[in-house]
């Protein structure tokens, strides 16, 4: 299914009933009862605490048995729902260009001592060196950014990282498969940009692009400010014998008289961060060993991987005067235009963040006490799918703002005042779901 048509204009509501008539097919198994699950976490009033909060809504109309008999016994055809995801209108930048930002979220269980397939997730707690590692589920979301300031994302694919994984081989499995299903539905085509994908410093993004070489993708990352990469190696002189060097000069972030003249600088006056001035060097790699990943590398000497450095500092940032700098990497060579593109693409990656906490604090994504994983699957990708109908009904919806609260600006609603007159929408989408049988 492909509701984008480029040039045509969109029908909201159409594609909001499109939507929910293709979601109650992706259901499988207990259909009914997932189904106004959903629907009854859309018209909730206020977040979600509890999950058996949800069986009271007038929307679920089944006891809270077969809310968790759903959750615990139902089914879901995923790849029919990630197509789904892939072809729905997605937000793109001014030249038409694909963003998508990568990034893991927890779903903490330290209490769940049966549960199976527990990992130790790392946790920020509250000052310097308060992190901590609690048991749980981590998940890999993948979501298109939108150009400008705002707390939308269009959430495209999840997958749950069990205990035997490797994070980044499963990260570079799930960026080509949504590319995939983003060609297949002609999201992207031949002779569009490549697409844009934005990591954190807990990705190593130099394996990704390594990994992700033979698709049309720019990967783009942060780097931990204690990194040493290296130039190419000069050129060997005439007439000299023996083995030519590996590497050139090394370039160490926190080392300035390592870095020479950078190849490009752009200087841009923001409105939040004051003076933001930007400096990329080409051709950086860095040193790869053999041990953990590379360890069973078999294809003769380890890769040279290499791409474009851009120091990122500027004026300000809020609670600090003298922020310390941004390290990115960029698969590719840069150059002014470049730059500034990938720095301001890189913090729309934090966008991200407020659709996690839409979905924990809101959506109540992390609130059940599921017991088994595929239980906490099911619901993950519900909560997916509710966060997906209050994307598509941003156009329709009524700001319901409270006293207290200011006008939202036209088109810049919230997904949290999306919801709240979600209910008003829901009598004018289709209710595939059939009523609770009589006794």
């Amino acid at each position: 299914m492909s509701l984008l048509q480029h040039g045509v204009p969109r029908d909201a509501l159409a594609e909001l009933s499109c939507f929910r008539t293709e979601l109650y097919a992706c259901l499988t198994g207990r259909r009914d009862a997932l189904f106004e699950l959903s629907d009854a976490l859309l018209c909730a009033d206020g977040p979600v605490r509890t999950l058996v909060e949800l069986s009271l809504e007038p929307e679920h109309r089944r006891g809270h048995g077969a809310l968790y008999g759903g959750l615990n016994s139902g089914d879901l055809d995923v790849a029919r729902l990630r197509r789904m995801l892939a072809g729905l209108p997605l937000p793109r930048t001014a030249s038409g260009r694909l963003v998508l930002a990568v990034d893991v979220s927890n779903w903490l269980r330290p209490d769940a001592n049966t549960s199976p397939d527990r990992l130790f997730c790392h946790t920020y707690g509250r000052g310097r060196g308060s992190a901590q590692m609690i048991p749980g589920w981590p998940y890999s979301f993948v979501a298109a950014l939108e150009p400008g300031r705002t707390s939308w994302t269009a959430l495209l694919d999840v997958v749950r990282l069990c205990p035997w994984d490797d994070a980044i081989a499963v990260t570079a499995a799930q960026v080509r498969d949504v590319f995939q299903r983003l060609y297949v539905t002609g999201q992207w085509q031949v002779g569009d940009p490549p697409v844009l994908v934005v990591v954190d410093a807990g990705y190593d993004v130099t394996r990704l692009a390594f990994l992700l070489a033979d698709l049309p993708v720019e990967l783009l990352g942060r780097m931990r400010s204690d990194r040493v990469l290296y130039f190419p190696p000069p050129p060997q002189p005439a007439g000299k014998r023996g083995r030519k060097p590996k590497r050139g000069a090394e370039f160490a972030f926190e080392v300035a008289a390592t870095q020479p003249v950078p190849s490009v600088t752009t200087v841009t006056a923001t409105a939040h961060f004051g003076k933001a001035v930007a400096t990329a060097w080409d051709r950086l790699h860095p040193l790869l060993v053999r041990r953990s990943a590379w360890a069973e590398h078999s294809e003769g000497d380890l890769p040279v991987i290499e791409g474009t450095v851009i120091r990122l500092q500027v004026d300000h940032l809020r609670g600090d005067r003298s922020p310390r700098p941004v390290w990115l990497w960029w698969s590719a060579t840069a150059t002014a235009g470049d730059v500034d593109r990938l720095w301001q693409a890189f913090l729309r990656r934090f966008d991200l963040e407020h659709t996690f906490r839409m979905l924990k604090q809101t959506l109540g994504w992390t609130a059940p006490k599921l017991r088994e994983p595929a239980a906490a699957d099911r619901w993950t990708w519900l909560v997916i799918a509710a966060h997906t109908q209050l994307r598509l009904a941003r156009p329709l919806a009524e700001d319901l703002r409270n006293p207290w609260e200011r006008p939202a600006r036209q088109g810049r609603l919230t997904p949290a005042r999306v919801r709240r007159g979600f209910r008003r929408l829901h009598r004018k989408t289709p209710q595939p779901a059939s009523a609770r049988p009589g006794p």
